[in-house]
């Protein structure tokens, strides 16, 4: 996708704060933190939000979640929120499946 992003950024060609990055999964720090550790986990393949999940692109997905444990490990995290919001009315906002991960302080239910 020539105009997403997420996919700019993955490209190099918007700046970001990486914490990881493998051959599936891109992870940078999150510019507008909700917590004192709030990165995003993004897979490298374009997939608009997990609604588009499909057993042919599951893998992404599931590398996502993998990096996630393995981020959090690296950094001491032994307690975290995942979220994903897919749609319009559910605040997405940028059109790339992504993990918002959020440590660091109390976290509220349900979630304002």
């Amino acid at each position: 996708m020539t105009d997403c992003l997420f996919c700019k950024i993955i490209n190099g060609e918007i700046p970001s704060k990486k914490v990881y990055e493998d051959e599936y999964v891109y992870a940078f720090y999150d510019i507008d933190p909700q917590a004192p550790t709030h990165f995003l986990v993004i897979p490298k393949q374009h997939i608009a939000s997990a609604a588009e999940i499909t057993p042919e692109n599951s893998i992404a997905a599931a590398k996502c979640f993998e990096a996630i444990a393995k981020i959090a490990k690296e950094l001491g995290m032994d307690s975290f929120r995942v979220v994903s919001n897919i749609g319009e009315q559910a605040q997405q906002s940028v059109f790339h499946l992504h993990f918002h991960v959020l440590s660091g302080r109390d976290m509220t239910w349900p979630p304002g």
